[in-house]
């Protein structure tokens, strides 16, 4: 709870200051700038309201606006701190000068331009999935070739509605897979958009077997309920459990919020001789998949920030927070996310299914 406060008095004070320059700035009268500022806030505002209990009573079209607008502010505002910290520093070294921030049309002009330039981009950059190729070698433990294709992150939920997961299946079956593995977080927050669009159905539709495990967003929003939605789409969830696929063993390992998950070589120990695939929903302690003799782990969680330079913070929180990874004969892939969680906006970063030629 403490923590909880202290995070909502330093974003109430980076709000603040960013309200403070943009009232400063901005060459209106003073009704205008209060317009503006109070339209800020309210934005601002509505990101708190997507984490409320008022979603599930608001229509849901509404809810889903709530919840793009609220958290698209956030991330706004996040690059319009940089903008003014950055200008506050060339002040304060005598670069830029103070007329520059004070009642000024020209510099209102370009802020705005570069900022909705940059967000239309963000937006654009966010629906372009990257299709990423990557090969496999079984060395002979596998009967015949088999594409995989592989997800992370898909967030479904009030911002990625049946529609996008309806063109993310068709460009699954678009690479007619022989198997899908997805490694957590399918659901974003609430099961209420879920149900209500059927959503299970669009996965009922993919043409192969699909396998997943539990990520830590399934845990926000009911695992119990991830179990039952699960079984309608039609997903085989692995927890802690290991799944055959010709000749391939599957282990789906739980969601590290479970604290009391079993440990990799503890599921290793049920599978025979074989290729070995791990779901490890967040890529913490990739040791453990080498030490334990797993052939290629599948892992997400990271988004890799979603946009810079958020993705410097998971760059070093993580020995890989996104892309291709080896250690010793182990190789790993941490992907960034078919969908996303909050903002759907990628800037650095790219949304992004892998699709595996196992030899």
């Amino acid at each position: 709870m403490h923590r909880f406060i202290i995070i909502l008095l330093v974003l109430i004070a980076l709000m603040a200051y960013v309200a403070w320059h943009i009232w400063t700035l901005v060459p209106l009268p003073r009704w205008g700038r209060w317009t503006i500022v109070g339209a800020g806030l309210f934005l601002f505002a509505l990101e708190f309201a997507s984490f409320s209990p008022l979603m599930n009573r608001l229509p849901l079209g509404a809810a889903s606006a709530v919840y793009s607008i609220g958290n698209k502010t956030v991330i706004i505002l996040l690059y319009l701190l940089m903008a003014f910290l950055l200008l506050d520093i060339g002040r304060l070294i005598h670069i830029v000068p103070r007329t520059m921030l004070h009642n000024n049309l020209a510099t209102t002009i370009v802020l705005v331009s570069l900022t909705a330039g940059l967000f239309v981009y963000a937006s654009l950059h966010y629906n372009h999935k990257v299709r990423v190729p990557i090969e496999l070698n079984s060395n002979g433990l596998v009967g015949r070739p088999l594409t995989v294709v592989m997800a992370s992150d898909l967030h479904i939920g009030y911002h990625n509605r049946r529609n996008e997961l309806a063109r993310w299946v068709d460009m699954i079956n678009s690479e007619k897979p022989d198997l899908v593995l997805i490694a957590g977080d399918i659901v974003d927050m609430s099961y209420r958009p879920v149900i209500e669009e059927d959503m299970a159905a669009e996965f009922r539709r993919i043409k192969a077997p699909v396998f997943a495990c539990l990520g830590n967003h399934e845990y926000y929003s009911g695992e119990k309920q991830a179990e039952k939605f699960y079984r309608e789409a039609g997903i085989t969830l692995l927890v802690d459990s290991v799944a055959d696929f010709e000749g391939i063993h599957i282990i789906g390992r739980d969601d590290r919020t479970n604290t009391q998950r079993k440990s990799i070589r503890d599921l290793m120990a049920t599978c025979p001789s074989s290729y070995t695939i791990l779901l490890d929903h967040q890529p913490y302690h990739l040791e453990e998949a080498e030490s334990c003799g797993i052939d290629f782990q599948l892992s997400g969680h990271t988004h890799r920030g979603q946009v810079w330079p958020l993705s410097w913070i998971t760059d070093a929180l993580y020995e890989c927070s996104w892309g291709s990874h080896q250690r010793g004969t182990t190789r790993y892939y941490v992907s960034s996310g078919l969908g996303i969680w909050g903002a759907k906006f990628r800037i650095g970063t790219q949304s992004e299914y892998i699709v595996a030629k196992l030899k």
